[in-house]
């Protein structure tokens, strides 16, 4: 039933207002500003997504997702023997998952695959070869799949067709 989408309203007086009160929070500072990135750290999909990668450019982005931050900043952070800071995923291209997944196997390390699929960046691929790359990524070995909508659909109003 998509007839509640029709339904929906911003209040963008109150968006407005809570975005600039947004503007006036307090940053983190000190010991917990340096917690809250090394959190972050572990939190991004470190991705390649260029129509050129190779599997060695696909190795060094894996040993980059097992090693983000550089040991002299965690040392000096004291952070060294805390246990493996890594990203959260990483992400490449459907045909690239082997080769993330050999990588991360050498590596020794269980750090998630991600995979854009169904016609990335564009979304403007059937339906079939949709579903047909999402299966060959999860078949590969990608534990996530970013899956691009159809754009059209939603800009033409076809709620029913992008769901």
């Amino acid at each position: 039933e998509l007839s509640w989408i029709s339904k929906v309203h911003v209040n963008r007086p109150a968006v407005v207002r809570h975005a600039e009160q947004i503007k006036k929070w307090k940053t983190v500072k000190g010991n917990w500003q340096a917690a809250w990135l090394l959190k972050a750290v572990t939190c991004i999909d470190l991705t390649t997504l260029s129509g050129d990668d190779t599997p060695s450019n696909v190795h060094r982005l894996c040993f980059k997702a097992k090693h983000p931050i550089r040991e002299d900043l965690l040392k000096a952070l004291d952070m060294h023997d805390k246990g493996s800071i890594t990203v959260g995923a990483v992400c490449v291209y459907p045909a690239r998952v082997p080769d993330a997944v050999n990588a991360l196997k050498a590596a020794g390390c269980n750090i998630p695959i991600a995979s854009v699929a169904a016609g990335f960046p564009s979304g403007q691929t059937p339906l079939e070869t949709k579903l047909a790359e999402i299966k060959l990524a999860v078949e590969y070995g990608a534990r996530e799949i970013d899956i691009v909508i159809s754009r059209s659909l939603v800009l033409t109003g076809q709620w029913e067709g992008r769901y």
